[in-house]
């Protein structure tokens, strides 16, 4: 199940259309206080956050999905006519996993919500323990543990982890990893990377030393202080 969240009636309407449309179950909220209704009696697969909105915006509705522990790791897409690079990386460093800017086309819209939900399942085929110091990847249940106590990481903290524990040892830029975690060919500042590397060291505790800084090239994923 898919939760939209858009107060613009014609939108929401054609974008649950288009989802339902393709196979993807799909249920439209014009406001926050519908959504939160939602949420209590049903978790969706993921989110779709308009930014403009009556009451709570998409920002803080995505500042607190994230702050719950239920919907921490939910995948969630910003979806807004906002298109500068200010409110990108705004979205992103809020925690969104992807973001889409009005006006969009319906095929590319499918297509990303597609990839979302691909990268947030499961990967039962490729089940795979990676284990560092303390911590644990287990990509499989696409689940972190360290010292054996589960760490809630949200689907883009994760793909970070994930992609620096595989190349254990290789160092990378701020700009190598947006374009390859993130998908964006991204020019100017990379502060996005600095953020999510700040909050997964924080939710990574005593295993926080494995992602390292390399002064003036970038970061890398090293065996930490055990």
């Amino acid at each position: 199940m898919i939760y939209y969240v858009e107060d613009d009636t014609n939108i929401r309407e054609l974008v649950v259309y288009t989802l339902e449309k393709s196979g993807l179950p799909a249920q439209g909220f014009s406001n926050g206080e519908d959504f939160y209704k939602a949420l209590r009696e049903q978790l969706p697969d993921l989110v779709l956050l308009d930014i403009m909105l009556p009451g709570e915006d998409g920002l803080e509705l995505l500042r607190k999905l994230r702050q719950n522990s239920l919907t921490a790791s939910l995948p969630i897409m910003m979806i807004t006519a906002k298109g500068s690079e200010y409110d990108k990386v705004k979205g992103l460093d809020s925690g969104a996993d992807d973001y889409l800017s009005k006006p969009f086309g319906m095929m590319e819209l499918v297509s990303r919500v597609r990839a979302l939900l691909r990268r947030a399942a499961p990967s039962r085929e490729d089940s795979k323990l990676i284990t560092c110091g303390p911590l644990t990847l287990d990509d499989g249940r696409h689940q972190v543990s360290v010292n054996g106590q589960p760490v809630n990481l949200t689907l883009k903290e994760y793909d970070l982890l994930h992609f620096l524990l595989r190349n254990r040892g290789m160092v990378f830029s701020r700009e190598k990893l947006l374009s390859d975690v993130w998908g964006y060919d991204y020019e100017g500042g990379t502060r996005t990377v600095d953020v999510h590397v700040q909050t997964l060291r924080q939710k990574l505790g005593v295993a926080a030393s494995i992602i390292e800084t390399v002064r003036g090239v970038g970061y890398r994923a090293g065996e930490g202080q055990l």
